[in-house]
């Protein structure tokens, strides 16, 4: 998706949150949801970046939030890919089904408190030319950054462009909240949950079009 992106002529940042992928060696307690707002934010201010179009997937929709809140100054536009879109005071763990919530955290326990462990991907439904590729990237997940409450004061909403994108067949609660809404504009493709890897034309599409 990158790729289609800068081959159309974006500048295309694509930050590894603190404790995942290759920075997976960071895990630990003191990563949480803050620490990955930091992530991102000084992506942006560090590479002197303007008008941004901030995307994030699942999660990710935590971290972006958290982002637009403390610089809105710097964002164009947020697109949430299937994402999470939290309100003041939430965490991730609050907006996952009670019986999710306690598979996480047996989870946790069995990797000694720290972190979650990467759910099978295949709950996501992703493609069968995609899924062992995935299988091996997955890392587990610092369970702090889903364990704290997002703080927003508001800034946020300053954003003048604000995207959901449902995955067909996916958890619609947040889309059906959007939907109505004049600030937003909600669209869906169809793909599994990751669909930056199952349509990544059409991510990329709709990211081309949030920049313009």
């Amino acid at each position: 998706m990158a790729r289609i992106l800068r081959g159309q002529g974006h500048d295309v940042f694509t930050p590894t949150l603190t404790g995942v992928g290759e920075r997976s060696h960071l895990r630990g307690l003191n990563v949480n949801l803050d620490t990955h707002i930091e992530d991102v934010r000084n992506v942006i201010l560090w590479e002197d970046l303007q008008d941004v179009v901030l995307c994030g997937h699942s999660y990710g929709g935590m971290v972006i939030t958290g982002v637009a809140d403390a610089i809105p100054e710097k964002i164009a536009a947020l697109v949430y890919v299937d994402a999470f879109v939290p309100e003041d005071g939430e965490t991730t763990m609050d907006m996952v089904p009670p019986a999710r919530q306690q598979i996480i955290l047996k989870g946790v326990a069995a990797l000694g408190g720290t972190d979650a462990p990467s759910p099978d991907v295949a709950m996501f439904n992703i493609n069968e030319t995609d899924i062992d590729w995935v299988r091996s990237k997955v890392t587990a997940h610092p369970f702090a950054s889903i364990a704290q409450a997002i703080r927003l004061t508001g800034a946020h909403a300053r954003v003048r462009k604000r995207v959901y994108v449902l995955a067909e067949g996916r958890n619609a609660r947040f889309y059906e909240k959007f939907r109505g809404d004049p600030s937003w504009t909600t669209l869906t493709l169809k793909g599994g949950h990751d669909l930056m890897i199952d349509d990544p034309e059409g991510v990329a599409r709709i990211l081309g079009d949030a920049a313009g």
